[in-house]
């Protein structure tokens, strides 16, 4: 199949972070001690979120770019997938964590697999995903972080806006769309926020701002589409 027939699926995780006190004592002594810097060894009761193993996937986006469809897997009583009014063209689907991550390697393993979008995936959600996979003995897929220096398989426009690693400045999603006049996915929640928002249980909140991440994620890409990535190995062809 040429690449202009493959199907391009965008996909963004939301994390909640286990509770600080919920860690046991000696993971909770490692992570301190290895912490050299206070004011980030501080911080890090906070932010288990981000510390592989130990946070829950409770959101997961996923935007099919040709179709202009979303589907958002979100934490919550079983609901079978079913049209989404809070974001246009979605549906939903609801289950508990392990539900959440077969389906999603359900929608992204089959054959020919489609080329997979993210931002920044290749250094947060990628690894969280199959992480979190494992210890929940569910199997992945597909590998979401293969060869760096190949996009076929999985584009990260977080690292080909940093040319790989060449340039130093990382930039947001929102700084992007921003430059690229796509509008931008900002919402009643940021990323920072979203700890609080699953302890207020404000958890469709959350879908809806994964999903819309998503969304611009795939207008971006599509930005780039017919003139950066195709200088990528593995990058589209016109």
């Amino acid at each position: 199949m040429s690449h202009a027939q493959r199907l391009t699926i965008v996909f963004d995780i939301e994390v909640a972070g286990f509770p600080w006190e919920e860690v046991d004592e000696i993971t909770r002594g490692y992570l301190l001690e290895r912490e050299k810097d206070p004011t980030r060894r501080e911080a890090i009761p906070e932010r288990t979120a981000l510390i592989p193993g130990l946070g829950k996937v409770i959101a997961i986006g996923l935007w099919m770019v040709e179709r202009e469809r979303g589907l958002m897997l979100l934490e919550g009583d079983p609901e079978p997938e079913h049209t989404w009014e809070a974001v246009p063209h979605s549906k939903l689907f609801r289950g508990d964590e392990a539900s959440l991550l077969r389906k999603f390697w359900e929608v992204v393993g089959f054959s020919p697999r489609p080329r997979l979008v993210t931002f920044n995936g290749r250094g947060y959600d990628g690894p969280m995903m199959l992480i979190r996979s494992s210890q929940l003995g569910v199997t992945p897929s597909r590998n979401l972080v293969p060869y760096r220096y190949d996009i076929g398989d999985h584009c990260d426009l977080a690292d080909v806006l940093t040319f790989q690693g060449a340039t130093r400045d990382h930039y947001s999603l929102d700084y992007w769309c921003r430059r690229f006049d796509i509008e931008s996915p900002k919402g009643s929640i940021d990323g920072s926020q979203v700890g609080r928002a699953y302890r207020e249980g404000r958890i469709e909140d959350i879908g809806e701002y994964c999903l819309r991440d998503v969304r611009a994620t795939g207008q971006l890409y599509q930005k780039l589409q017919p003139t950066l990535l195709p200088l990528f190995k593995g990058g589209p062809r016109p």
